[in-house]
């Protein structure tokens, strides 16, 4: 169960992204969403490419409780990670979540068939579109993908979005959430 004093607290580091960084985390909102798609799936294997200052794994980290699954966090930066780490110590979830300093799309490309049942990608957007083929092999049937800022201006997504929407075995629609979530279901 998410306490009301994780709550305040996840809301409180969004805020504070947003005052320090000029930008911000996932929003209230999104995070909420995140842990319900969590939560109502079961999903225990998780993975999020773009861990950012931490928050959206903190989100899922909780959501993954009552599972006892993990979350495993990919960036390219190693200074956002350390953030991140401070972050998930401080809410004592650092054996839930494992951070990885790496390129997603060779990270990807050697994961074993089917080993993830939630996905959330927050990354450069732009690099997503080469990534669908691994996605859809490492992806369980049942398995769910969100995309975050689906609805962002430049619409930097757009390729990715239509090779999706392109898939047979695939049902997608992007939620009018903060930035726009997009939702992918392998429906296998």
């Amino acid at each position: 169960m998410l306490s009301p004093s994780a709550l305040q607290q996840l809301h409180a580091i969004r805020n504070e992204d947003v005052e320090t960084r000029g930008e911000g985390a996932i929003g209230p909102a999104s995070g909420r969403f995140l842990y319900q798609l969590v939560r109502a799936s079961s999903a225990r294997r998780i993975l999020e490419v773009g861990t950012g200052t931490g928050l959206s794994a903190l989100w899922l980290a909780l959501a993954t409780h009552a599972s006892q699954g993990h979350v495993t966090s990919l960036d390219l930066s190693a200074e956002r990670q350390k953030q991140a780490l401070a972050r998930i110590d401080a809410f004592g979830l650092d054996g839930a979540v494992t951070l990885l300093t790496v390129d997603a799309g060779d990270w990807l490309a050697r994961l074993e068939t089917s080993p993830v049942d939630f996905m959330f990608i927050d990354a450069d957007l732009s690099a997503c579109p080469p990534w669908w083929p691994h996605i859809q092999r490492v992806l369980r049937p049942g398995g769910l993908v969100v995309m975050d800022k689906a609805l962002a201006p430049a619409q930097p997504c757009r390729e990715f979005i239509d090779a999706v929407l392109a898939t047979p075995g695939y049902l997608a629609e992007t939620y009018p959430i903060e930035e726009g979530l997009f939702v992918i279901l392998k429906d296998e």
